[in-house]
C-alpha cells in the first residue's frame, strides 16, 4: 500500500484530482455494468478513503450516473470530454477511482479480479495474445 501523492485528470485536462495517504485496493471488476460503462472487458479501479481524495479543479464539470437498484455501482465522467472520473460509492466509505484517469504510476498493482462469474464470454487473457510496442505490422 502506497503513501505518496498521485494525481489524476480527464482527457481534456479540465478536471484534476489528487490522492494522498493510503491508496487502498486496486482491482479489476468484470461485471456487466462496468463493461457497459468502460466499453472494455473490465474496469480497473482503485478504492480509496474519501479523506484521501481531493478535487484540484473542475469538480463542477463532473457528471454522475447511478442506477437506483445498484448498491455498489455508479459512474462519473467529465462533461467536457467524457473521461471516466472518480465517484463516491453509495455507502460513502470509498472513492472509486478509475485507474486509467491517473497521471502517473500509483506504485501499487491490482490484487484481485471481481465478478468473474459475469465476465465477458469473448474475454481472452492478455498474456495469451501477441504483443506489439505500437501498431502491428500490416497483414497482406
Amino acid at each position: 500500500m502506497s503513501q505518496h501523492e498521485v494525481t489524476g485528470s480527464c482527457l481534456c485536462g479540465s478536471v484534476r484530482y489528487v490522492l494522498t495517504g493510503n491508496l487502498g485496493i486496486f482491482q479489476y471488476c468484470h461485471c456487466s455494468r462496468c463493461r457497459k460503462f468502460t466499453g472494455g472487458a473490465f474496469a480497473a479501479n482503485l478504492l480509496v478513503a474519501p479523506e484521501d481524495f481531493r478535487w484540484l479543479e473542475g469538480e463542477h464539470l463532473v457528471g454522475r450516473y447511478a442506477l437506483p437498484e445498484a448498491k455498489h455501482f455508479g459512474t462519473a465522467f467529465c462533461r467536457s470530454c467524457g473521461s471516466s472520473m472518480p465517484w463516491l460509492a453509495q455507502t460513502g466509505k470509498a472513492m472509486v477511482v478509475p485507474a486509467g484517469s491517473l497521471d502517473e504510476d500509483p506504485g501499487i498493482r491490482p490484487i484481485q479480479n471481481i465478478y468473474c462469474g459475469s465476465r465477458a464470454l469473448w474475454y481472452v487473457e492478455p498474456s495469451e495474445l501477441p504483443r506489439y510496442d505500437a501498431l502491428p505490422p500490416r497483414r497482406r
